[in-house]
């Protein structure tokens, strides 16, 4: 199999790249978290410059037709980066929503929109209770007429205190862990009875807080089909996980770097630290940790079309289970390898760490996939370990 990028790939990721490299170094990121939003307008209107934002959509609604490999591609650079911005909530998660769920007329109203930085999108899932079951949903939805009424609240709401609409599940029928019965809904964010509370993350990404009292939406609020939306949201967040595998990747190589130049400039008894083969014994197992993930987001890129929905939840059980461990050694090693300075917030290091963290714990952390391979019996002798 072919694992070269094409020379249109290549292009993209220059492009990505340099436009990186010249406007997000890590000064500059602290500065843009430092704003009331936390993240930067002015790169966000870049991204949609250099066509980011319309990357996944068809072309005939204003997108470019890119697929999962041109989204693993920037996800890495953003990886490397530390971006803030909401294009994983946007593009990815709230654009699969379209993609996948929405009629023509919808999309074609939305899509360039967002393409051209002016719609904002986020996903409400988790609930206080949910942990990490896609299925475990207590918000309600009545129909009322043509129309539904939504009731419940949403938490750790990614960039849902800037989004225009909320894609929100809801359940429209059965008990709150059954899997069928539940609803996905295009919520306008300023509609009476939303209410948001914004807060920044440990990662420096925003998140929020969403209320839903007595929100009423339309007939053509409705993703899919109201009484059986899981599988489209366990497309979609397969489809996340493959962005945050190839993310994650992105930030490993970054701090791996970082850790291996400190290792070379960082004089003790007299000569660098990295001269000291304990401690170059360590950057090399962070280098293998980083390749296994490498090869894991791969092949999440590999998957995250796949029509057999069956076959990609296990592939991308086994996909973010390898990145949650690779993240979390590499951060560890990183962190240990620097000392106390990988802890002051005037460092990448520390940094790094905490996006890895917050990547493993999003749509489930390395134990959670684990028990899900389990169960599917998909386990193989080194998974296990």
């Amino acid at each position: 199999m072919d694992f070269d990028l094409t020379e249109e790939q290549r292009l993209l990721q220059d492009s990505v790249a340099r436009l990186l490299g010249d406007r997000y170094r890590f000064e500059q990121r602290n500065a843009y978290m430092a704003t009331p939003e936390g993240w930067s307008r002015e790169m966000w209107a870049a991204y949609a410059e250099l066509g980011l934002l319309a990357l996944p959509f068809a072309e005939a609604e204003g997108g470019h037709g890119g697929g999962a490999e041109e989204t693993m591609i920037v996800a890495e650079q953003m990886g490397r980066a530390l971006t803030l911005e909401p294009w994983l909530p946007t593009v990815v998660l709230g654009g699969g929503f379209l993609r996948h769920g929405a009629p023509a007329e919808l999309r074609g109203a939305l899509v360039p929109r967002i393409a051209a930085g002016e719609m904002l999108l986020a996903f409400a899932h988790t609930e206080a209770q949910s942990r990490y079951d896609l299925h475990d949903v207590a918000t309600t939805a009545r129909r009322d007429g043509a129309g539904w009424v939504l009731d419940g609240r949403k938490m750790v709401v990614l960039h849902g205190d800037s989004a225009h609409r909320l894609v929100v599940t809801a359940r429209t029928a059965g008990g709150r862990r059954d899997r069928k019965g539940i609803g996905v809904f295009l919520v306008d964010a300023a509609a009476p009875g939303v209410s948001r509370r914004g807060f920044t993350a440990v990662d420096g990404h925003r998140a929020a807080e969403v209320t839903l009292e007595r929100v009423r939406v339309g007939p053509e609020a409705v993703l899919g089909d109201p009484e059986d939306g899981l599988p489209l949201v366990d497309r979609v967040v397969d489809e996340a996980i493959a962005a945050l595998a190839a993310e994650a990747v992105g930030a490993m190589e970054a701090v791996h770097q970082l850790t291996v130049e400190y290792l070379k400039t960082r004089r003790q008894f007299g000569r660098p630290i990295g001269s000291f083969q304990a401690l170059q014994h360590r950057a090399a197992e962070m280098m293998v940790a980083l390749e296994e993930a490498r090869s894991m987001a791969m092949l999440g890129a590999m998957m995250a079309e796949e029509e057999d929905a069956a076959e990609r939840r296990r592939q991308m059980h086994a996909v973010k289970l390898q990145i949650g461990r690779s993240a979390k050694f590499v951060g560890q090693q990183a962190i240990q390898l620097h000392g106390g300075i990988a802890m002051t917030m005037e460092y990448a290091a520390g940094h790094y760490f905490k996006r890895l963290t917050a990547i493993d714990t999003t749509f489930g952390d390395a134990e959670h996939h684990l028990n899900a391979l389990a169960e599917q019996g998909g386990l193989t002798g080194a998974a296990a370990a």
